[in-house]
């Protein structure tokens, strides 16, 4: 967690600031294995040199991104959560519970689906 500190000393709403946190935490603490990094100013994790998932910060929601092939496998699960979303992210309002069902469910395809996967990515 501690490549993350700055950047969530950077999130000025001290409810958002720990809601990201939690999940930051929680990531780390359900997938021991993955590597934790900013890039481009947002918190990643990836795996054996290939992004796995990534979270962002916004006035009214936390976005995640499990890239466009993530987005497409679990556009269902995602409608039904309630959240909105795009071809390569879906967002968390932060007055709205997470998923993390359907976190975990992702995190397990990405990690699945880009086992053999060398390049950053898809």
């Amino acid at each position: 967690m501690e490549v993350f500190e700055k950047y969530l000393a950077g999130i000025d709403n001290p409810d958002h600031r720990k809601r990201t946190e939690e999940i930051l935490v929680w990531v780390t603490n359900k997938f021991p294995d993955l590597e934790t990094q900013i890039k481009w100013n947002t918190p990643m994790f990836s795996e054996h040199g290939t992004y796995i998932i990534g979270f962002s910060t916004a006035k009214h929601h936390m976005s995640v991104s499990p890239e466009e092939a993530g987005i497409a496998q679990f556009a269902d699960d995602i409608a039904q959560a309630g959240y909105s979303a795009t071809k390569g992210l879906f967002r968390i309002p932060w007055n709205e519970q997470v998923n993390y069902e359907l976190l975990e469910k992702m995190i397990e395809f990405n990690i699945q689906d880009k086992a053999k996967y060398t390049n950053f990515w898809r």
